[in-house]
């Protein structure tokens, strides 16, 4: 099933209902978020682009972002959002990984990814080149996708922090929507889904949801996540729904603390993306109210692994005044999915043993875009290994205990280790690197950088962070420098990570 039949079928249904919302300003409706995609589809096509080929969006949230994604499925071609937060040398090797065709993004990148990706056409959304592309046309009739076709390319980190490609089809994306009504929350007409959280991401992957029962769709003015906008928003149109990692949830009660606000207005919060802590949530629900859902999943397998729903969490609060640390759980596996605990030598493993969590279900991704390699190594015997350690209990909830990979988790994005080393290791100031992630209240964990610098030379954290800031993403670049004499080795010369968090 293409995933545009879910917008078209509601500007059917409900042509004159609600859809798209600037803010608390209403849009568009149904029917002409509908119109507006299938103009935007038919100059896609006018462009060259047919079924298949890949169409990338380089840009902060925007209302826009719901129509081009809309246009470019309803052609059958393949959607490659990008995380806005990378640099443009970053978003610029996606490009040309993905054999992408044309990228829309903002006026203030044109000049620097024209630059780097000039096979590729770049759209200045801002500017003539998405208004005439968005002409007055025909819109082309729905492509016929099937269930196993490529639809949207997520690009998410390695190890190796190269980005991979994340082949999703309709058929993972229908086991998410599934999941989502089945376990995580009964979404409404009368929701308004709030995209705080990156459109490129999980927020984004939850607009079919929405689309399917014919819920609104608000983008803040700010394109982001401000707390005190989103209070505002809350009290303008009420039943707000949205994903926040946990660094925004704290925020949030943070200033709703100051306000004296019980988030009135807000329905349901889903968060995930990385560890929430037991003070925290607990915090949250006492502020806020039971309005919490936490789900725990991958790009691989998105938003649908596990989920802890709206009464665990009211069961879990109260288990805790008696010790118990279920609200620390990341819950139970979805409908559509099974959990396993897998040990080194892929057995499965007992009840409250550690070992590496592995799913499977329709949900799991078809592959790795142009990597067989990667593929095989992440799905074995139809299992995805997601690298995540972890143990189940009796009842099937799932308790997230390490990361085997030395993925970093910073305000719920995936920050990797080696791709900060290897910038830091281009200064001519710095012999040996070694990145490892540091616990932090506000932020859940932040990039500490481990330093051997050159000939005794003293280190400039202004100009090493400079360095970075021409390099790779800001949200990146190290929050704090250790600089030492050498770096803890164990025979084989590998970097003992271990030893450096205890330095810390």
């Amino acid at each position: 099933m293409n995933p545009a039949y879910w917008l078209e079928r509601a500007a059917r249904v409900w042509p004159d209902r609600a859809a798209l919302f600037h803010g608390a300003e209403l849009v568009a409706t149904y029917a002409q978020f509908n119109a507006r995609a299938g103009r935007l589809a038919a100059g896609l096509q006018e462009a060259g682009i047919n079924a298949g080929d890949r169409v990338a969006i380089f840009a902060a949230n925007r209302v826009e972002y719901l129509i081009i994604m809309q246009a470019i499925w309803r052609i059958g071609a393949v959607a490659v959002p990008i995380n806005y937060k990378l640099h443009g040398k970053e978003a610029a090797y996606i490009l040309d990984h993905a054999s992408a065709k044309i990228c829309f993004t903002t006026s203030d990148q044109v000049d620097e990814l024209s630059a780097l990706a000039p096979s590729v056409r770049i759209v200045d959304l801002d500017g003539s080149g998405f208004s005439d592309l968005s002409l007055d046309r025909v819109p082309p009739p729905l492509y016929s996708t099937g269930s196993d076709d490529l639809v949207w390319l997520f690009y998410t980190s390695g190890t190796t922090g190269r980005p991979k490609g994340v082949m999703l089809t309709p058929g993972n994306l229908r086991a998410m929507c599934l999941s989502y009504f089945a376990d995580v929350d009964a979404a409404r007409s009368t929701d308004a889904k709030v995209y705080a959280a990156p459109m490129s991401h999980g927020a984004g992957l939850y607009q079919f949801i929405y689309m399917i029962c014919g819920a609104r769709h608000v983008v803040p003015a700010s394109g982001g996540f401000d707390e005190r906008e989103i209070l505002d928003l809350a009290d303008r149109l009420g039943d707000l729904c949205f994903f926040a990692a946990p660094t925004m949830v704290r925020r949030l009660v943070s200033v709703a603390r100051e306000r004296g606000s019980r988030g009135d207005g807000i329905r349901s919060i889903i968060y995930g993306g990385g560890p929430m802590y037991l003070s925290d949530i607990r915090d949250a629900i006492q502020q806020l109210g039971n309005r919490f859902i936490q789900i725990y999943g991958q790009g691989e397998t998105p938003m649908t692994i596990s989920v802890l729903t709206r009464a665990d969490h009211e069961s879990a609060m109260e288990a805790a005044e008696n010790g118990s640390r279920r609200l620390v759980s990341v819950g139970i596996s979805q409908a559509t999915c099974q959990i396993a605990i897998l040990g080194k030598e892929n057995q499965s493993l007992a009840v409250g043993e550690v070992g590496e969590v592995a799913v499977k279900g329709p949900s799991v991704m078809k592959g790795y875009w142009n990597d067989p390699a990667a593929t095989a190594a992440a799905i074995q015997d139809g299992w995805l290994r997601t690298g995540d350690m972890g143990a189940l209990d009796e009842q099937g909830y799932l308790t997230l205990h390490d990361r085997s990979k030395d993925v970093i988790i910073s305000g719920g994005t995936n920050i990797y280790p080696r791709e900060v080393e290897e910038a830091l290791l281009l200064h001519p100031s710095v012999l040996e690197a070694s990145v490892i992630g540091m616990p932090d209240p506000e932020w859940g964990e932040i990039v500490v950088a481990c330093i051997v610098p050159k000939n005794g030379r003293d280190l400039n954290e202004a100009e090493l962070d400079g360095h970075c800031l021409n390099l790779i993403a800001r949200f990146k670049r190290p929050k704090r420098y250790l600089c030492l004499k050498d770096l803890p080795k164990n025979a084989y010369g590998k970097v003992l990570k271990t030893e450096l968090r205890k330095l810390l």
